[in-house]
């Protein structure tokens, strides 16, 4: 399907990296080929697949985005880490934080990593890039590579101007860089039913984003054992499928798996008529 999604949000503490690791989970789960790409100096995404001590990686995004700006011509796949769970990841470190830098001065250099992408995409089924908390530049270059964007949001509060400053650069990166960029969805997270206040929060969201913007049905309970399969370098699948928030991420699996099965059929129906 070769489908590229962004996690995005400039507030951190959203769920961005859990939501990129159980949603690649599910969709391998589904069937599909998945790339992982954490795109944040952090390297959580890295950490919560089990590379815990990221900066001794030799081979990271920040090693291929210099393989693009040099023009090496490196195999776009070596390095690229295989996770037990069938997810393939090309990892982070602190390195990344340095490109923020070199991409101000580089060429065409919001979509470096765009070239990068357009080397591995025809392997995969999907890219799933985890974004950094932040709207930089390499979040800038991974909205330009993506085809969609998947923003998860906190059922804890109303983040308006975050929220709005994100909206805002999509749409500039749809008018000026990518323009069949979409936003998939908010996907609401860390939901706490018993509280007025995620209750509230929720009605919100709908109220203020829900008639320009989906919303995804299912939302993301808290859940102590998502936090605990992270840590261990796992997936919420195999460490307890029971776990409420497991069926609630093998919803979004589905449904971003029914998205990319309906843009094919256009795609296919538009080369039809060319023809």
């Amino acid at each position: 399907m070769n489908q590229v999604i962004c996690i995005s949000n400039s507030k951190g503490g959203v769920g961005k990296t859990t939501t990129a690791l159980n949603l690649s989970a599910g969709l391998t789960m589904l069937g599909a080929k998945v790339l992982a790409i954490d795109a944040d100096p952090q390297a959580d995404l890295t950490a919560h697949m089990g590379w815990t001590r990221s900066d001794e990686l030799e081979i990271t995004l920040n090693t291929k985005l210099k393989d693009v700006l040099m023009e090496n011509g490196e195999d776009p796949l070596n390095g690229i880490l295989h996770h037990p769970e069938g997810i393939d990841l090309l990892p982070s470190n602190l390195e990344l934080s340095s490109m923020e830098m070199n991409l101000v001065n580089a060429m065409s250099r919001e979509t470096v990593l765009r070239s990068y992408v357009s080397e591995v995409k025809d392997m995969y089924d999907f890219i799933v890039i985890d974004c950094q908390p932040s709207l930089g530049m390499v979040s800038l270059n991974a909205l330009t590579a993506a085809d969609s964007v998947i923003i998860p949001v906190q059922a804890q509060y109303l983040p308006a101007k975050g929220m709005t400053d994100l909206l805002n650069t999509i749409q500039k990166v749809c008018k000026h860089l990518n323009p069949t960029i979409s936003i998939e969805g908010i996907l609401i997270t860390l939901v706490d039913n018993r509280t007025n206040l995620a209750k509230n929060t929720i009605q919100t969201i709908q109220e203020t984003f829900g008639d320009r913007l989906r919303i995804f049905p299912d939302t993301i309970p808290i859940a102590v054992k998502v936090a605990e399969a992270s840590a261990k370098g796992q997936s919420i699948f195999s460490y307890d499928a029971s776990c409420p928030a497991a069926q609630a991420y093998m919803n979004l699996a589905e449904e971003v798996i029914r998205d990319a099965e309906r843009e094919q059929a256009r795609n296919q129906t538009r080369s039809s008529f060319v023809r």
